[in-house]
């Protein structure tokens, strides 16, 4: 078995605001979207995210915040995206830093406080 990319399930208070946020901002795409369930699919390449609005999440009760780690391939692969982020007004919580764990990183935040870490781990890089 191979086992596939996760796909994290962000909360938020608003699908159609989260959505507008992610892609007019962060450069996702909407996949699908269902206002009536409360639920919308967007992806960035390999990068797959669901949004659930309150009425989706209330049977399981999940809420926000929440955070997913996005693994880029490269500290200027990490570099390139905090700019772009930045430049269209993406809410930046830390700019790219080196941890003592070899990871290259920055966070970001969505509109409801749900955390992106975007990071490259140096540590487990071929040399």
């Amino acid at each position: 078995m191979t086992f596939p990319a996760a796909v994290p399930e962000i909360p938020t208070a608003s699908v159609a605001k989260a959505v507008a946020y992610y892609v007019e901002t962060m450069g996702f795409t909407l996949d699908w979207m269902s206002e009536r369930d409360g639920i919308a699919g967007i992806s960035r390449g390999n990068c797959r995210l669901f949004l659930a609005g309150p009425s989706f999440r209330e049977s399981n009760g999940n809420a926000s915040p929440s955070l997913f780690w996005v693994n880029l391939n490269s500290r200027a692969e990490v570099d390139d995206l905090f700019t772009q982020w930045k430049a269209a007004g993406a809410r930046i919580v830390s700019a790219p830093v080196e941890t003592p764990w070899n990871i290259h990183e920055f966070i970001s935040a969505d509109l409801d406080g749900n955390l992106i870490r975007v990071f490259y781990d140096f540590g487990t890089a071929p040399e």
